[in-house]
């Protein structure tokens, strides 16, 4: 784990569109009754780092925070 990266989710706000779940399996998994985004890991592995970025640009719902130290 890496404390240089910090993941957040908005389930609320989340569209259930599935990318994030789609691009990094490792991170994000829908909800298998809702679709919403579930968080597998809130502070993934360096190797993760620019996926998760990308997951996170490409929601269209804007449900994920990426935070960086």
């Amino acid at each position: 784990m890496s404390a240089g990266l910090r993941v957040a989710v908005d389930t609320d706000a989340c569209c259930a569109m599935g990318r994030c779940a789609a691009t990094a399996p490792e991170v994000f998994d829908q909800d298998p009754d809702s679709g919403t985004v579930v968080l597998l890991l809130a502070e993934p592995p360096t190797a993760l780092h620019e996926t998760v970025r990308l997951c996170a640009e490409l929601c269209p719902c804007a449900a994920i925070t990426v935070t960086e130290n």
